[in-house]
Parts: structure tokens; sequence; C-alpha cells
């Protein structure tokens, strides 16, 4: 491993901006000093910063890495490639792959596989269905993120829809439990109700009527009441409307919640007004929905009833996407442009610096219980990420690193740009230019 010296950066972090030099050693940060650091270890990789920030590499609490079985659209190296250019050290993938990840041996073989494959840090989530509870009780709480349960159906039919395996499931308190809300009953009545209209050529414009703000708040409500009452740590994922936001607390720290919450780049980018212009690129389970919605997400950001800021990256081929209605699948790429877009709404005034890496970094480390990642702090896994606030770029087929080869981005002009991405202490991304000489690792967690 190469000693690195990075000199004159802004480091943003926990809640603080100062300029700094920062030394990496044997994976970690060593030291952090405003000061010259003397002595430097021989042959010691000075990297000069300044007019950067140096910001904590950031943690994905969700992604769809289609790896294996849906390889076409993207694997464990493309899209954790993808994600490192984006500035994500860390992600945690979800089990709707093929075959589904709901046994603990097909656990152990995709940590096997992103071993081999993959840049950045990672882990995965063991998938709940209505009979393997079993499975679940013995997952390794040391090395798996959490559990994941689909209360709506979403690629790869995985939908937990029996009361009874609810409440067995929401009783396991040992790991996390992280939930797809979206009432089952509801979107399929909505539906019928259109599909009896149009066929199966619906328009585009009725998807947030069909999986609707009522599917929403009555499967997140039912989450929250099932937690509630058997004291569960859970995590409701994608909030998508403001109808939810009071179902969440802001009066304690993140760490402390027991419900805790996500929002997703894509619903705080998009409303339902781009519809017309993007069709089915931006058909996202839940739905993007209204500019009032969109705009009471981002205020629920700025006053923590939301805790993290994610991607949901599920990547699919633009012959997939470009299909009628209900042909279509749902999601899109996200990871590469993530930490950018959010440093749009820095640019904008709409984010502070500080917010977006607690929403991105701190936040998941600290409700995910990872050890030793999330924070510049001496001691920790060097997981850093260079940020040049004004460098502007243009998004274009070009320039994209996801196997699907789109973005639902394209064109859109960015004032920042990541420009050296750091994993364990090794420099996978540099302007452009990769060394995959080393593969991240899994992820362990303080429980």
């Amino acid at each position: 491993m190469k000693d690195y010296l990075i000199t004159g950066a802004q480091i943003i972090n926990e809640g603080q901006r100062f300029i700094a030099n920062v030394l990496i050693r044997k994976k970690r940060i060593a030291v952090i000093s405003t000061e010259p650091i003397p002595k430097l270890p021989a042959n010691t990789i000075i990297i000069r910063a300044q007019g950067k920030l140096l910001l904590p590499g950031v943690i994905d609490d969700q992604v769809h890495f289609r790896d294996p079985g849906q390889t076409h659209k993207g694997d464990l190296y493309t899209e954790a490639r993808a994600a490192i250019a984006g500035g994500i050290t860390s992600f945690m993938e979800m089990p709707n792959t093929k075959p589904q990840t709901t046994t603990n041996d097909l656990l152990k073989e995709k940590f096997n596989m992103a071993a081999e494959k993959s840049l950045a840090n990672f882990s995965f989530y063991i998938g709940a269905t209505n009979d393997n509870f079993q499975e679940l009780k013995k997952a390794n709480r040391k090395l798996t993120c959490g559990i994941k349960v689909f209360m709506g159906s979403s690629t790869g039919n995985m939908l937990v829809d029996q009361m009874s395996s609810l409440s067995a499931i929401f009783s396991i308190t040992d790991l996390p439990i992280a939930v797809h809300c979206e009432d089952e009953a509801t979107i399929q009545g909505n539906m019928a109700k259109y599909r009896a209209e149009y066929g199966e050529d619906i328009p585009i414009e009725l998807h947030p009527k069909i999986r609707s703000h009522e599917a929403c708040l009555k499967s997140s409500s039912l989450a929250r009441s099932l937690a509630k009452r058997h004291n569960t740590r859970l995590h409701i994922i994608h909030i998508s409307t403001a109808d939810e936001l009071n179902l969440f607390q802001n009066d304690v720290p993140a760490r402390e919640k027991r419900i805790t919450s996500e929002v997703c780049i894509h619903h705080l980018w998009f409303d339902d007004s781009y519809y017309s212009r993007k069709g089915t690129m931006i058909k996202w389970n839940p739905a993007i929905k209204s500019a009032a919605d969109r705009e009471a997400l981002i205020t629920a950001v700025n006053d923590d009833r939301l805790d993290v800021i994610a991607t949901d990256h599920a990547p699919h081929t633009i012959e997939e996407k470009d299909n009628p209605y209900t042909q279509a699948p749902s999601g899109g790429p996200m990871v590469q442009h993530s930490l950018v877009a959010m440093m749009e709404y820095v640019h904008q005034e709409i984010f502070s610096l500080e917010k977006i890496v607690e929403k991105m970094c701190h936040t998941p480390a600290e409700i995910f219980q990872v050890k030793d990642r999330g924070y510049i702090r001496e001691g920790y896994y060097a997981d850093l990420v260079l940020v040049d606030p004004d460098d502007p770029w243009t998004i274009n087929k070009s320039n994209l690193y996801y196997k699907c080869g789109w973005s639902p981005l394209e064109d859109v002009n960015m004032k920042s740009r990541v420009t050296h991405t750091f994993v364990n202490g090794h420099l996978v991304y540099d302007n452009g230019i990769f060394d995959e000489t080393i593969k991240g690792k899994a992820l362990e967690f303080n429980r």
C-alpha cells in the first residue's frame, strides 16, 4: 500500500469546515493536522488539493447491482466502478437478484463475488419471505447490513404480504429491517382501474396515481406500528410523499432513533412534471410524485425528519425501459451522479455541505453501526473523496460508467466534479483513471 499526504483541502466533517493536511498510511487515516506534518514516510505521494473539498466516502444504503442473474443490466464490477467515480466508497446491496438472496448460503456467495469484483466496500441485505424466518435469525449481524422486506411488490416480486409473517419478521430485532412500503391491494386496485381504461399502454403520468400517496402512507404507517409494537430497528427506504413525513421524529439524533428514514436522489431531483419529457426513464417504485411532495422532502432533509440520502440505483437496459408503461421495469442508474447532484443543491443553497455529508456519509454509518467508516477521523479507514466544487461538466453517454449505458440525468450540467476517490487508503480513482489492483472490503458492523 502506498502512503499519501493530502494537503490544502477544505475538510467537511462532523459539522465543521477547516483546511488541514491528511496523512494516509496502511489503509487508514494516520494524521489530520492544520500544521505541516514532519517526518513523512519515505515515498509518500503528495496530492496538493487547494481549492478542493475533502469529504468522507459516501455510504449508499440502497443499491441494486443485478449480480447474480441479471448481469446484462449491471454487475458488482461495473456498478461499483461507477459508484467509485461518483464518490461512493461503500454500498449495501439489495436481495432481489436471481436467485433471490433469501438464504445465508446465497448471501455468502454474494460476499465472495464482491470480494473478487468490487472496487468499493460492500455489504448485502438478506431478503425476507413469508416463511424464511430461520434464515433471517441465522444471518451474521457483524457482516450483514440488514433484512430487506418488500411490503409492496417491485422488481423481483419478493412481496411479503401475510400479517403473521410480517409480525414474525418484525420481532427479529438483532438486525435493522429496511422496508419498501407500498400497499399492494391499493396498487392493484388502481392498476385495474387504469388498465380497464387504457389497456397495457397506460400514460406514464398516471404512475403516481397507481402507486399512490395512499398506498405509500398506508404501508409506511403499518410498518411503523409493527416496529413500535416489537421495538424493531426499522429503516423505511425511499420515502416519496409529504404525507409520510409526520411518521418520523426530528427531536433526537438519528443514531438514537429506533425508526429512521431514507430519501433518494430521484425523489429530490424530479417531480411529476418530468414525466412528459423523460417518460419511463424516470419510472421508479415508489413513483416520483408532485412538486409539492418534492419540496416537502427537501424540507424534511433539512429539518432531520429524513435521515439518509441514497440512490436506489437500479439499472435496466434502454431497450427494457423503452416499453409501454405496464412492460417497462421500474428503476434507473444513479450512483455515479448522486454526490454531484447534491452538490448542485449546495450551489443553489438548498442544502449545506455539512448537511449532505451528514445524510450521505455520517448518518448511514451511525444508524447501521458501520465500523470505522463514515467520518474523517484518525484511525478510521481512509475512505475519502476529493471534490472540485467549480469544475463544470455535462453528463452524457461518453462519460458514463454504467453498464446499461444511459442516465436519467443526461444533458444536465454539473458545477462540481469528483476528482479522487480513496477506498481503504487506496487511490482507486484519479481524474478518470482507475487503479483496480486492490478491491474493496466487506463492511463490518459494531453490533
